[in-house]
């Protein structure tokens, strides 16, 4: 990846973070501050209006596209811990945005900086609140136990990051090694292993309950339209939601409340 494309991958991460309204801000301040009210009020030849009104909608644009693309992470991100049953079918990439979206929930700001074509340098989370950072390594493996090794590449990481090793999670799919697990625990390393991650899913993942039992209910589909069904024995409990699949999204993906 070139430095201008590094450099735009970042400008579009950082936009897609932004609220709303600074983004409308924004597009507004680029085309009609910058690309007609600067020019037209500081008298300049029609040419450089015109050059200064494209590069103003340019902007413009890649702002609102940047967020777009923000908020279409984000809602995948939250499609993943509600709607994913096997993690094993998860890509690499998604599997480091299931674990910051979970981290997300529980309180944390993420910063995603892992690169799936590109040495990340072992860091693939960045999570901070007030006072507090940590450093999080994702490994997607299934079948293969995380070893000792492993755990010291990843200590070496906090040590550039001038961190201490006791701020290090080390997330997987699999297990670790004993001789990792050891390892670890003298150096402060908190591991999170395939069950450590199903549980604490389990404990951010927002479900719909039913009216009549308050019991965990499922999205289904049927010619009829989208709606929920409650899953315990014997409970008819449903809700219709029509022919709208939206709001059965909306329901399920909404950002956690604060």
């Amino acid at each position: 990846m070139s430095r201008l494309d590094d450099l735009l991958e970042r400008i579009l991460r950082a936009v897609g973070r932004m609220s709303g309204r600074t983004v409308v801000g924004l597009v507004i301040l680029f085309y009609a501050g910058g690309g007609l009210a600067l020019p037209l009020a500081s008298g300049w030849s029609l040419p450089w209006i015109i050059v200064a009104n494209v590069w103003g909608t340019m902007l413009a644009a890649l702002v609102a596209f940047g967020w777009l693309v923000g908020q279409i992470e984000a809602g995948k991100r939250r499609h993943l811990v509600e709607w994913t049953t096997d993690l094993r079918l998860l890509t690499a990439e998604e599997f480091e945005w299931l674990v910051g979206e979970v981290f997300q929930r529980e309180g944390w700001k993420v910063r995603y900086k892992g690169r799936q074509e590109e040495p990340d340098g072992n860091v693939d989370l960045e999570l901070t609140r007030p006072g507090q950072r940590k450093i999080v390594q994702c490994k997607r493996w299934t079948a293969w136990r995380v070893g000792v090794d492993k755990v010291r590449e990843f200590a070496g990481t906090l040590s550039r990051e001038r961190l201490p090793t006791s701020d290090g999670i080390f997330v997987t799919l699999s297990q670790f090694s004993q001789q990792a697990q050891d390892e670890a625990k003298t150096m402060g390393i908190a591991l999170v292993d395939n069950c450590d991650l199903h549980s604490r899913i389990e404990k951010v993942r927002r479900v719909e309950l039913c009216d009549i039992c308050q019991k965990p209910m499922i999205l289904d589909h049927s010619p009829h339209g989208w709606w929920f069904r409650c899953v315990a024995a014997g409970c008819p409990g449903k809700r219709d939601l029509g022919n709208d699949p939206g709001r059965a999204v909306d329901l399920l993906t909404q950002p956690p409340s604060t």
